[in-house]
């Protein structure tokens, strides 16, 4: 399994996108009329919940993958994906908690769909780590960590459109029929930041999987040669003694 191919192009990428994206937060876009300030946190806080929400999905497709080819390859990019995908979820989670301070004076809105879902999701997820290291059969443990995956990753688009659908909804609709109600410096802002959330992610993947195989790598390593230094013994003890 070789995972860390392209790995510093996507380092400068994603340093570049996200540097750039910062200086049109604080220097292009403007201040929101309502909420001023403070409003800025949207350019992280958006990209963020929408590239962790595809991240789970994308832990499903990589779940489908590995039952239909049994490799253990795709197991593995399921897994981080979900993993990576729990760290920005904890992040949207936080930096939603900051804006609905400041714009709402409550850190939670329990009547919010949009909120509550995504906490729904979070805790969803949360479960998938211990799930899956609690079998300890590796095939077994791939196999359902993969099932679990599969349906979690299906609720992701379920849950979306049924918040969508909903009627009471304080929070706002940025990615709406007409495109959202942002002007186009804002726009522009906000996609820039969308594009360097996204190479943060697959560039902290690829690394995690760069990682992890490498480790894998080497614990089959170690466990052929504590093989070897245990037949070693038994080789020399068959071998015929010269006088």
């Amino acid at each position: 399994m070789t995972f860390g191919r392209g790995l510093r192009a996507l380092s400068i990428a994603s340093a570049v996108l996200i540097t750039g994206a910062f200086a049109l937060v604080f220097f292009y876009a403007p201040n929101d009329a309502d909420q001023g300030f403070v409003q800025k946190i949207f350019y992280v806080h958006v990209p963020m919940a929408i590239v962790a929400l595809c991240g789970f999905v994308a832990g499903g497709i990589y779940g489908i993958r590995h039952l239909r080819s049994g490799d253990r390859a795709d197991d593995l990019r399921s897994y981080v994906a979900i993993h990576i995908s729990l760290v920005l979820a904890v992040g949207v989670l936080i930096t939603g908690s900051l804006w609905a301070r400041a714009a709402w004076g409550q850190w939670w809105v329990w009547d919010e769909p949009t909120l509550v879902s995504f906490l729904i999701v979070f805790l969803l997820y949360a479960c998938y780590q211990p799930l899956r290291f609690s079998i300890e059969d590796p095939a077994r443990q791939a196999r359902y960590a993969s099932v679990f995956a599969i349906v979690a990753g299906a609720f992701v688009p379920l849950n979306f459109m049924a918040v969508r659908m909903a009627e009471s909804l304080v929070h706002p609709r940025v990615l709406g029929t007409t495109g959202g109600a942002m002007p186009g410096d804002m726009r522009i802002t906000f996609l820039l930041a969308l594009a360097g959330m996204a190479c943060l992610f697959v560039t902290l993947w690829k690394y995690e999987l760069a990682s992890k195989s490498a480790t894998i790598q080497l614990r089959s390593l170690k466990r052929r040669l504590a093989g070897d230094d245990a037949l070693a013994p038994l080789q020399r003890s068959s071998a015929p003694q010269r006088l």
